[in-house]
């Protein structure tokens, strides 16, 4: 593999994102994503059990996720808003996908581009009993999740595109979360901008036809950045 390659594949698991950023980032609440990637002990009659993390986090101590993570859960974020499934649940399908269909790090991996995919989430619907219209709303809840990320030619992340104010198909991709671009901080795609440098501008008084005008940008994607950082 070219050290080009690989150096840049080894920066999408560098430990860079602090959890409640990360959360803001795919738009899950911060306590949820810590319980995602780091665990979570709950009660029972029998006392206090743990579940184990559904990702593996890049960087422990302090906690801190990769551009992967991100990617991860991303996806993850898809299964859970679709039905609320449990934790549980969504964990035994994960482990299916890894014992059975030998697929490592599931949210991640090339394999959700494949037939693959269609065995597990067969066996995603059996375990939390969706009926068929479930599974054909969980199904489009994934392909929507699915297509905000953008591979290389070896079917692996190299860019997140999250929702801001629509989840749809056709939502606009004016933000980019890129490794390789503003030390990974979402920026916005069509000039590599931070998004946070707009807020910035905009908070010491800037219009935002002023920052489409100096940017070369429209004003809807200034504003995008505007609502994303904000919604964070």
């Amino acid at each position: 593999m070219p050290a080009r390659h690989t150096a840049a594949a080894s920066r999408r698991d560098i430990a860079a994102y602090p959890v409640a950023e990360a959360a803001g980032c795919v738009r899950v609440a911060s306590a949820t994503l810590r319980s995602w990637v780091m665990g979570r002990a709950y009660p029972t009659s029998r006392g206090v059990r743990h579940f184990r993390p559904l990702i593996r986090l890049a960087g422990t101590r302090p906690p801190l996720l990769s551009f992967n993570n991100l990617v991860e859960a991303h996806v993850l974020r898809a299964l859970r808003t679709a039905h609320g499934t449990p934790i549980k649940a969504i964990r035994s399908a994960l482990d299916y996908a890894e014992s059975e269909l030998g697929i490592e790090r599931l949210l991640l991996s090339r394999e959700l581009c494949t037939d693959k995919r269609e065995l597990f989430l067969d066996r995603y619907g059996e375990l939390i009993n969706l009926s068929r219209s479930g599974q054909m709303a969980m199904r489009a809840v994934l392909e929507m999740h699915l297509h905000r990320i953008e591979r290389d030619d070896d079917a692996l992340p190299v860019r997140l595109y999250p929702f801001v104010t629509t989840e749809a198909v056709g939502a606009p991709r004016h933000i980019a979360i890129d490794p390789e671009v503003g030390f990974g901080r979402p920026i916005l795609r069509r000039r590599g901008i931070s998004t946070q440098v707009i807020v910035d501008r905009i908070d010491a008084g800037e219009s935002l036809e002023e920052l489409a005008l100096d940017y070369g940008l429209e004003t809807a994607e200034v504003e995008e950045a505007v609502v994303y950082e904000r919604a964070a």
